[in-house]
């Protein structure tokens, strides 16, 4: 081994003897680095009280994300009763409200099951709007009511009242029941009663065999 390197190994040996300068930094980083942890750490939760003023910051609108639906339900269901006290249910695959100023809810997939006199009844629809103050479904496209046994009425683009049970249409209505299909200007029809009348350039297409069922 050269005389430097031995030179060099006796300098390291004396710098990390026991109580040498390098254990004197080491208790000194001991003691210091806590300390200044601490005193940061107290500076940045005090600092807010002593600062002057009002702390402010700019938002730009474009950059935030704004929920456009107030509430959405995944197989919503509503209960309720009609002006004979006989029960219904207002079931949808989905339910969306937009305010909780408008009572009305945007629903897909619905199916309303109402008591009738006689009986069960269904009323099935892809897509409509619920009023649940004033429990009408306004529906958009096609209506399928249909009941225990056996009577159907197709049509769209109505407002089924679940209180009165009353479906009424306007403009262009086109439908089918038990006896023949029928088409109008308007049209109402009494759920309960199975009765349907039509205004306005109306047209009913009777199928014999149908009618002698």
């Amino acid at each position: 081994m050269s005389e430097i390197a031995v030179q060099e190994r006796s300098r390291r040996k004396h710098w990390a003897r026991p109580g040498g300068s390098h254990d004197h930094i080491v208790r000194t980083l001991l003691m210091v680095l806590p300390a200044g942890i601490g005193v940061l750490g107290a500076f940045l939760v005090m600092a807010p009280l002593f600062m002057g003023g009002d702390v402010s910051f700019v938002l730009d609108k474009n950059k935030v994300d704004v929920a456009s639906e107030r509430l959405r339900i995944q197989s919503a269901r509503y209960r309720g009763a009609d002006a004979k006290g006989q029960p219904f249910v207002l079931q949808a695959g989905s339910a969306v409200q937009k305010s909780s100023a408008e009572p009305v809810v945007q629903l897909s997939d619905l199916t309303a099951g109402i008591r009738l006199s006689d009986g069960p009844a269904e009323v099935r629809a892809e897509r409509g709007r619920y009023n649940m103050d004033s429990e009408q479904v306004a529906v958009d496209g096609p209506i399928a009511f249909r009941t225990s046994d056996g009577y159907r009425l197709d049509t769209r683009d109505s407002t089924i009242d679940l209180k009165t049970r009353r479906l009424t249409g306007t403009g262009n209505i086109d439908g089918s029941t038990p006896l023949g299909n029928f088409r109008g200007n308007k049209m109402t029809a009494d759920l309960d009663k199975r009765t349907v009348r039509i205004d306005g350039n109306a047209r009913l297409r009777i199928d014999p065999k149908r009618a002698n069922r």
